[in-house]
């Protein structure tokens, strides 16, 4: 699949929204939203989608040690079926595991200091989610070359 790619960490007060560059290599983070109720947040990232002219949305989804859907793994899923009722776009869920810590170590890296590290993650863990996607499915191209 080639074009740019949404990716949206949702959570209970805020979703983190990210998204790639055209060619599906690198993730930005671009916003986060308040939320507000299912539908209403699925409208307004469809609206982003297709402002965004994105082939894909990718929905953080937490699993358990099982790779079962834990409660917010369920309200992932919920939210990734709210998108798909009102748009035509693919969506996807993918596992979100350590998405928020690798977010902060992100910062860290980044010199940020640690008064200024406090605060929300969203949009950050958003990029983090998008990026492991984007590398994944670089990785499934290549053994399938491999493969050939």
């Amino acid at each position: 699949m080639s074009g740019r790619i949404l990716s949206i960490d949702p959570g209970d007060k805020r979703i983190g929204v990210a998204v790639s560059d055209p060619s599906g290599t690198i993730a930005n983070p671009l916003c986060v939203l308040g939320h507000v109720a299912r539908m209403i947040d699925a409208a307004a990232i469809a609206q982003l989608a297709i402002e965004q002219d994105v082939a894909l949305i990718v929905v953080g989804q937490v699993m358990d040690g099982e790779s079962e859907p834990g409660p917010q793994g369920r309200k992932a899923i919920r939210m990734a079926e709210a998108i798909r009722s009102l748009t035509d776009i693919p969506v996807v869920l993918f596992d979100e595991y350590g998405s928020t810590q690798k977010a902060q170590s992100a910062r860290i890296g980044m010199g940020v200091k640690r008064t200024r590290r406090s605060g929300h993650m969203d949009e950050l863990a958003a990029t983090v989610i998008l990026q492991a996607y984007l590398d994944d499915q670089f990785e499934k191209r290549n053994e399938k070359k491999h493969d050939k």
